[in-house]
């Protein structure tokens, strides 16, 4: 049975779940955002309004869509405030042990053909289907940081995950407006499989003392076309969660090319996560940022 989304959840009010309750509200979904305590909610939501008062100024969406947008979100502080979801997308925090724990306590809550999903970047999909009530309606639908800009999601079959969950999810994921890659069930699933090695490379590459924190992203940028330096982006998408990732590829692939950079662990050890925390490989405590290497 191919269940009908109409009502989302969204578990976790941070940057990636307030992004996606953003872009589901948008696309005319009513959306339930759920985090561990009204304030964090609260913030969650100044940051949808203040992307989607971005959005109006670009020209992209109507002030009468923005509003409208804002106005299909509620706050849920407690996880019943779920049970009516037709689709509830986890977001919290990438520890596996937190996402059980989150799973254990709303799966007796959700009507039985929900589909639960996680926006996991690097976790077994299949294992964290196994700790729920529903591993065939169980599915990872992984957004890209900032998911109102990101156009992709890659979307991860569990090896119990239903035909029906699989389509209903690429149904959902189209009417968002996003792309779909299919990826299988292993660690880091694609993209982050390619991106974090190339991080960690980077990384490796500042603690020999090859290039310096600005060389190496300058020679990135200029040299490979990208965007955004690694260092840079390191820093944008969280020094705690790029080591996450590389300890998961490292533990699940047993490679050793997958071996996390001393300098990325002392770095986190400092407490110096990236751009939340003012500082990682830059500081930005002032006007520009600074390389702190």
């Amino acid at each position: 049975m191919v269940v009908e989304i109409k009502k989302i959840g969204v578990i976790g009010s941070g940057q990636m779940g307030s992004g996606i309750a953003h872009v589901c509200a948008v696309a005319g979904y009513d959306v339930a955002l759920s985090d561990i305590s009204m304030d964090r909610i609260e913030s969650g939501l100044a940051n949808i309004n203040g992307n989607l008062a971005r959005q109006v100024q670009k020209g992209q969406i109507s002030e009468e869509a923005r509003s409208q947008a804002l106005a299909r979100i509620s706050p849920a502080v407690d996880l019943d405030m779920l049970s009516e979801a037709d689709l509830v997308i986890e977001s919290a925090v990438e520890n596996e042990q937190v996402k059980r724990k989150i799973f254990s306590q709303l799966c007796p809550l959700l009507k039985p053909e929900a589909i639960l999903a996680t926006n996991t970047s690097s976790i077994s999909i299949t294992r964290l289907a196994a700790s729920t009530d529903r591993p065939e309606r169980f599915i990872g639908i992984h957004f890209m940081n900032p998911v109102p800009i990101m156009e992709l999601v890659e979307l991860v079959r569990g090896i119990a995950t239903e035909d029906e969950t699989f389509e209903a999810s690429k149904d959902f994921v189209a009417k968002i407006g996003k792309t779909i890659a299919v990826a299988e069930d292993f660690p880091a699933f694609m993209v982050n499989r390619i991106l974090l090695p190339m991080i960690n490379e980077a990384i490796y590459t500042l603690y020999e003392g090859v290039g310096s924190v600005e060389s190496i992203d300058t020679a990135m940028k200029l040299g490979a076309n990208h965007p955004m330096g690694p260092l840079q982006l390191a820093d944008f998408i969280g020094l705690d969660t790029c080591l996450s990732i590389m300890q998961v590829l490292y533990e699940g692939l047993a490679d050793s090319k997958y071996r996390p950079c001393p300098l990325l662990v002392k770095y986190v050890e400092a407490g110096w996560l990236g751009r939340k925390t003012q500082r990682g490989f830059y500081d930005y405590r002032g006007d520009t940022p600074v390389p702190t290497r």
